[in-house]
Protein backbone atom coordinates (compact mmCIF):
# COMPACT_ATOMS: atom_id res chain seq x y z
CA UNK A 1 0.00 0.00 0.00
CA UNK A 2 1.59 3.60 -1.00
CA UNK A 3 1.70 6.35 1.42
CA UNK A 4 -0.48 8.22 -0.86
CA UNK A 5 -3.67 5.52 0.07
CA UNK A 6 -3.75 6.23 3.27
CA UNK A 7 -6.69 8.25 4.84
CA UNK A 8 -5.04 11.96 5.19
CA UNK A 9 -5.69 13.92 8.33
CA UNK A 10 -5.61 17.37 9.12
CA UNK A 11 -4.53 17.95 12.51
CA UNK A 12 -2.02 16.07 14.97
CA UNK A 13 -2.13 15.22 18.60
CA UNK A 14 1.02 15.18 20.70
CA UNK A 15 0.56 11.15 20.75
CA UNK A 16 0.56 10.97 16.86
CA UNK A 17 3.81 8.96 15.99
CA UNK A 18 5.87 9.31 12.84
CA UNK A 19 8.45 6.88 11.87
CA UNK A 20 12.26 8.38 10.96
CA UNK A 21 14.15 6.39 8.92
CA UNK A 22 18.21 6.65 9.07
CA UNK A 23 21.75 5.21 9.71
CA UNK A 24 20.38 3.89 12.85
CA UNK A 25 17.46 2.32 11.58
CA UNK A 26 13.60 2.89 11.38
CA UNK A 27 12.00 4.38 14.65
CA UNK A 28 9.28 6.31 15.71
CA UNK A 29 8.98 9.91 16.91
CA UNK A 30 5.78 12.14 18.78
CA UNK A 31 4.21 14.09 16.87
CA UNK A 32 5.13 16.82 19.55
CA UNK A 33 8.61 16.14 19.97
CA UNK A 34 9.09 16.56 16.03
CA UNK A 35 7.85 19.97 15.94
CA UNK A 36 10.33 20.48 18.41
CA UNK A 37 13.35 19.03 16.82
CA UNK A 38 12.59 20.06 13.56
CA UNK A 39 12.85 23.58 15.32
CA UNK A 40 15.72 22.76 16.79
CA UNK A 41 17.83 21.88 13.80
CA UNK A 42 17.71 25.44 13.11
CA UNK A 43 19.61 28.49 14.60
CA UNK A 44 17.70 31.33 15.88
CA UNK A 45 19.13 33.46 12.81
CA UNK A 46 17.94 30.53 10.09
CA UNK A 47 14.05 30.53 11.92
CA UNK A 48 13.69 34.24 12.03
CA UNK A 49 14.78 34.34 9.14
CA UNK A 50 11.68 32.23 8.15
CA UNK A 51 9.48 34.12 9.78
CA UNK A 52 7.73 36.94 7.67
CA UNK A 53 6.37 39.64 10.29
CA UNK A 54 4.83 41.59 7.77
CA UNK A 55 2.65 39.22 6.97
CA UNK A 56 1.16 39.45 10.88
CA UNK A 57 -1.80 41.84 11.43
CA UNK A 58 -0.24 45.43 11.93
CA UNK A 59 -0.88 47.09 15.66
CA UNK A 60 -0.58 50.75 16.67
CA UNK A 61 -1.07 50.38 20.35
CA UNK A 62 -0.74 48.32 22.94
CA UNK A 63 -2.96 46.70 25.95
CA UNK A 64 -1.73 45.99 29.06
CA UNK A 65 -3.10 42.23 28.52
CA UNK A 66 -0.65 42.37 25.58
CA UNK A 67 2.31 40.11 25.82
CA UNK A 68 6.03 41.01 24.08
CA UNK A 69 8.81 38.05 23.30
CA UNK A 70 11.80 38.03 25.03
CA UNK A 71 14.91 35.80 24.33
CA UNK A 72 16.65 35.40 27.79
CA UNK A 73 19.78 33.00 28.40
CA UNK A 74 16.85 30.43 30.05
CA UNK A 75 14.86 30.50 26.24
CA UNK A 76 12.25 32.40 24.93
CA UNK A 77 9.91 35.02 27.63
CA UNK A 78 6.71 36.68 27.89
CA UNK A 79 6.87 40.20 29.61
CA UNK A 80 3.61 42.02 29.79
CA UNK A 81 3.38 45.45 27.21
CA UNK A 82 3.05 47.61 30.75
CA UNK A 83 6.04 46.38 32.36
CA UNK A 84 8.28 46.83 29.43
CA UNK A 85 9.19 50.27 29.68
CA UNK A 86 10.10 49.91 33.55
CA UNK A 87 11.97 46.49 33.10
CA UNK A 88 13.99 47.87 30.77
CA UNK A 89 14.89 51.10 32.81
CA UNK A 90 15.02 49.33 36.17
CA UNK A 91 17.94 47.28 34.31
CA UNK A 92 19.75 49.89 32.76
CA UNK A 93 18.83 53.20 34.32
CA UNK A 94 21.33 55.34 35.74
CA UNK A 95 21.12 56.80 39.47
CA UNK A 96 21.01 59.91 37.55
CA UNK A 97 18.45 59.18 35.59
CA UNK A 98 15.91 57.43 38.38
CA UNK A 99 15.79 60.82 40.01
CA UNK A 100 14.41 62.12 36.94
CA UNK A 101 12.15 60.38 35.91
CA UNK A 102 8.52 59.80 37.70
CA UNK A 103 6.80 56.48 38.46
CA UNK A 104 4.43 56.05 41.54
CA UNK A 105 4.57 52.31 42.37
CA UNK A 106 3.45 51.25 45.74
CA UNK A 107 6.79 49.38 46.76
CA UNK A 108 4.77 47.46 50.06
CA UNK A 109 3.99 47.55 53.26
CA UNK A 110 7.28 47.88 54.83
CA UNK A 111 11.21 48.44 53.76
CA UNK A 112 12.32 44.93 52.97
CA UNK A 113 16.09 43.59 53.06
CA UNK A 114 15.66 43.42 49.66
CA UNK A 115 15.21 46.80 48.97
CA UNK A 116 18.39 47.71 51.37
CA UNK A 117 21.18 45.56 49.73
CA UNK A 118 20.05 47.66 46.60
CA UNK A 119 20.28 50.81 48.58
CA UNK A 120 23.18 50.06 50.54
CA UNK A 121 24.98 49.37 46.92
CA UNK A 122 24.21 52.69 45.66
CA UNK A 123 22.51 50.59 42.56
CA UNK A 124 18.70 51.52 43.45
CA UNK A 125 17.31 48.95 41.39
CA UNK A 126 13.88 49.25 42.24
CA UNK A 127 13.10 52.50 42.97
CA UNK A 128 12.22 55.72 40.79
CA UNK A 129 11.15 58.86 42.45
CA UNK A 130 7.49 58.98 43.25
CA UNK A 131 7.76 55.36 44.37
CA UNK A 132 6.27 54.68 48.31
CA UNK A 133 5.08 52.67 50.83
CA UNK A 134 2.12 52.65 52.74
CA UNK A 135 2.72 52.03 56.25
CA UNK A 136 -0.68 52.41 58.55
CA UNK A 137 -1.76 55.28 57.33
CA UNK A 138 0.80 57.19 55.83
CA UNK A 139 2.14 57.01 52.91
CA UNK A 140 5.68 57.69 52.59
CA UNK A 141 7.14 58.63 49.16
CA UNK A 142 10.67 59.19 47.62
CA UNK A 143 10.75 62.64 46.58
CA UNK A 144 14.84 62.29 45.69
CA UNK A 145 17.63 60.05 45.52
CA UNK A 146 21.16 60.60 47.15
CA UNK A 147 20.37 64.17 47.26
CA UNK A 148 22.86 64.73 50.31
CA UNK A 149 25.83 62.84 48.72
CA UNK A 150 29.22 64.44 49.17
CA UNK A 151 27.65 67.27 51.37
CA UNK A 152 28.33 68.52 54.99
CA UNK A 153 31.63 69.79 57.17
CA UNK A 154 32.07 65.65 57.32
CA UNK A 155 31.28 64.42 53.40
CA UNK A 156 27.80 62.10 53.37
CA UNK A 157 29.19 59.67 51.41
CA UNK A 158 25.65 56.55 52.09
CA UNK A 159 23.66 55.95 49.28
CA UNK A 160 20.26 57.35 50.59
CA UNK A 161 16.70 58.04 49.42
CA UNK A 162 14.92 60.82 50.55
CA UNK A 163 11.75 60.43 51.64
CA UNK A 164 8.48 62.67 52.76
CA UNK A 165 5.01 61.44 54.08
CA UNK A 166 2.32 62.93 51.38
CA UNK A 167 0.22 64.20 54.19
CA UNK A 168 1.12 66.22 57.42
CA UNK A 169 1.64 63.76 60.19
CA UNK A 170 0.26 65.89 62.75
CA UNK A 171 0.39 69.92 63.74
CA UNK A 172 2.06 71.22 66.15
CA UNK A 173 3.31 75.07 66.82
CA UNK A 174 7.00 76.47 66.12
CA UNK A 175 7.22 78.12 68.87
CA UNK A 176 4.60 79.17 72.14
CA UNK A 177 4.97 82.27 71.47
CA UNK A 178 5.29 84.64 67.92
CA UNK A 179 8.63 84.84 68.09
CA UNK A 180 12.03 83.28 65.89
CA UNK A 181 14.48 84.30 68.18
CA UNK A 182 17.41 81.20 68.07
CA UNK A 183 16.50 80.07 64.60
CA UNK A 184 15.47 77.01 63.56
CA UNK A 185 17.18 75.35 65.84
CA UNK A 186 16.13 77.50 68.88
CA UNK A 187 12.74 76.65 68.18
CA UNK A 188 10.04 74.57 70.21
CA UNK A 189 9.64 72.74 66.73
CA UNK A 190 13.62 71.65 66.64
CA UNK A 191 13.55 71.32 70.12
CA UNK A 192 9.91 69.56 71.00
CA UNK A 193 7.72 69.36 68.34
CA UNK A 194 9.98 66.93 65.74
CA UNK A 195 9.70 64.08 68.56
CA UNK A 196 6.76 62.75 67.60
CA UNK A 197 7.49 62.75 63.34
CA UNK A 198 10.97 61.19 64.61
CA UNK A 199 8.99 58.33 66.06
CA UNK A 200 6.58 57.74 63.24
CA UNK A 201 9.54 57.89 60.56
CA UNK A 202 11.45 54.92 63.20
CA UNK A 203 8.76 52.91 63.37
CA UNK A 204 7.65 52.93 59.71
CA UNK A 205 11.41 52.26 58.49
CA UNK A 206 13.55 51.43 61.66
CA UNK A 207 16.12 53.53 63.42
CA UNK A 208 19.14 52.07 61.97
CA UNK A 209 17.91 52.31 58.40
CA UNK A 210 17.62 56.56 59.22
CA UNK A 211 20.53 58.72 57.33
CA UNK A 212 22.77 60.73 59.96
CA UNK A 213 24.32 63.24 57.90
CA UNK A 214 25.55 67.02 58.55
CA UNK A 215 23.13 69.67 58.04
CA UNK A 216 23.89 73.65 58.31
CA UNK A 217 21.07 75.26 60.34
CA UNK A 218 19.88 78.83 61.45
CA UNK A 219 20.73 79.41 65.30
CA UNK A 220 20.12 82.99 65.41
CA UNK A 221 18.09 85.86 64.62
CA UNK A 222 18.85 89.81 64.23
CA UNK A 223 16.63 91.91 63.16
CA UNK A 224 14.15 89.44 61.82
CA UNK A 225 17.05 88.13 60.04
CA UNK A 226 18.87 85.03 60.25
CA UNK A 227 21.97 86.16 61.22
CA UNK A 228 24.04 83.04 62.14
CA UNK A 229 24.04 79.16 62.07
CA UNK A 230 26.11 75.99 62.53
CA UNK A 231 26.68 72.50 61.30
CA UNK A 232 24.06 70.14 63.31
CA UNK A 233 23.76 66.44 63.05
CA UNK A 234 20.28 65.21 61.25
CA UNK A 235 18.15 62.86 60.34
CA UNK A 236 14.53 64.25 60.51
CA UNK A 237 13.82 67.78 59.92
CA UNK A 238 11.71 70.33 58.37
CA UNK A 239 12.27 70.91 54.60
CA UNK A 240 13.05 74.73 53.70
CA UNK A 241 11.90 76.72 50.98
CA UNK A 242 14.34 75.45 48.42
CA UNK A 243 13.80 72.17 48.52
CA UNK A 244 9.88 72.92 47.84
CA UNK A 245 9.86 75.24 45.37
CA UNK A 246 13.37 75.51 44.10
CA UNK A 247 14.25 78.95 45.55
CA UNK A 248 13.79 81.11 48.35
CA UNK A 249 10.82 82.96 48.31
CA UNK A 250 10.03 84.97 51.94
CA UNK A 251 13.46 83.97 53.73
CA UNK A 252 14.73 87.51 54.04
CA UNK A 253 17.12 88.47 51.45
CA UNK A 254 20.20 91.28 51.20
CA UNK A 255 19.61 94.78 51.46
CA UNK A 256 23.18 96.15 50.76
CA UNK A 257 23.70 96.76 54.50
CA UNK A 258 22.51 93.15 56.23
CA UNK A 259 23.62 89.95 54.77
CA UNK A 260 21.45 87.29 55.72
CA UNK A 261 22.27 83.70 56.68
CA UNK A 262 21.14 81.57 54.16
CA UNK A 263 23.57 79.03 53.84
CA UNK A 264 22.42 75.39 53.21
CA UNK A 265 23.29 72.06 51.56
CA UNK A 266 19.32 71.64 50.72
CA UNK A 267 19.93 74.18 47.88
CA UNK A 268 18.38 72.40 45.04
CA UNK A 269 14.54 71.88 44.65
CA UNK A 270 13.65 67.80 45.29
CA UNK A 271 13.23 65.87 42.57
CA UNK A 272 9.99 65.13 42.74
CA UNK A 273 8.58 68.83 43.70
CA UNK A 274 10.05 69.57 39.94
CA UNK A 275 9.13 66.56 38.02
CA UNK A 276 5.31 66.66 39.27
CA UNK A 277 4.72 70.04 41.32
CA UNK A 278 1.46 68.88 42.81
CA UNK A 279 3.13 66.88 45.99
CA UNK A 280 4.44 70.35 46.96
CA UNK A 281 0.96 69.69 48.88
CA UNK A 282 -0.76 66.95 47.25
CA UNK A 283 -3.90 67.14 50.39
CA UNK A 284 -4.49 70.90 50.29
CA UNK A 285 -2.75 71.29 54.13
CA UNK A 286 -0.78 73.82 55.77
CA UNK A 287 2.99 72.72 56.25
CA UNK A 288 5.69 74.47 58.03
CA UNK A 289 9.52 74.80 56.72
CA UNK A 290 12.15 75.64 58.68
CA UNK A 291 12.83 78.92 57.39
CA UNK A 292 13.22 82.55 58.80
CA UNK A 293 11.03 85.18 57.44
CA UNK A 294 10.68 87.57 60.25
CA UNK A 295 11.04 88.40 64.21
CA UNK A 296 7.26 86.74 64.96
CA UNK A 297 6.79 84.75 61.20
CA UNK A 298 8.24 81.00 59.95
CA UNK A 299 7.70 80.25 56.54
CA UNK A 300 5.20 77.48 55.02
CA UNK A 301 3.35 76.10 52.09
CA UNK A 302 0.06 77.03 52.23
CA UNK A 303 -2.91 74.37 51.90
CA UNK A 304 -3.81 76.74 48.90
CA UNK A 305 -0.69 75.94 46.96
CA UNK A 306 0.96 79.03 47.73
CA UNK A 307 4.19 79.57 49.50
CA UNK A 308 3.10 81.43 52.59
CA UNK A 309 4.73 82.81 56.13
CA UNK A 310 2.44 82.49 59.44
CA UNK A 311 3.09 83.29 63.16
CA UNK A 312 4.84 81.03 65.27
CA UNK A 313 3.09 80.19 67.71
CA UNK A 314 0.15 79.20 65.06
CA UNK A 315 -0.22 74.86 65.12
CA UNK A 316 0.38 74.00 61.49
CA UNK A 317 1.40 70.61 60.05
CA UNK A 318 4.47 68.96 60.36
CA UNK A 319 6.04 66.82 57.14
CA UNK A 320 9.24 66.24 57.62
CA UNK A 321 11.86 64.93 55.34
CA UNK A 322 14.59 62.41 55.97
CA UNK A 323 16.63 60.02 54.31
CA UNK A 324 16.38 56.19 54.21
CA UNK A 325 19.83 53.58 53.68
CA UNK A 326 20.49 50.06 53.37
Amino acid sequence: MKIVDYEKVQKLSTDNVFLIDGESGTKGILAGDLAKALVGLLNSEQFMSGVNLSELPQINALSANDKILVGTSAGNKAIAANDVLFAVLDEFATVEMRRNIFRGKNLGPALTAAQKVEIKAGTFKGFFVGDYWTVGDNIWRIVDINYWLNCGDTSCTTPHLVIMPDAVLYNAQMNETNITTGGYVGSKMYTTNLENAKTLVNAAFGAVNILNHRELLVNAVSNGYPSAGAWYDSKVELPDEIMMYGTYVYTPAGNGTTVPYRYTIDKTQLALMRLYPRFINPHRQNQWLRDIVSGPNFALVDYGGNSHYYHASSSLGVRPVFGVVG
